[in-house]
């Protein structure tokens, strides 16, 4: 049953990706409405930022439970 979920999202993910737009309405008028990019550059640089951190907090914790089941 997990497994059918799964692809059953995935398969959305992948032939709808308009559907899954995470902009607010205002950031998305804001962005659109810009001339040069840079204000949609500082918005993606940020969003980037906020998505590392957490990937590095949890390889930090594998790291370390994988050092402590090592030893």
């Amino acid at each position: 049953m997990k497994k059918q979920i799964a692809f059953l999202v995935l398969v959305t993910l992948v032939f709808f990706p308009q559907e899954m737009e995470a902009q607010c309405a205002m950031c998305r008028a804001a962005l659109e409405s810009e001339a040069d990019n840079s204000q949609a550059e500082g918005i993606n640089n940020g969003i980037v930022y906020l998505m590392a951190i957490p990937y590095i907090l949890v390889g930090g914790l594998f790291y370390f439970i994988y050092r402590k089941v090592r030893n």
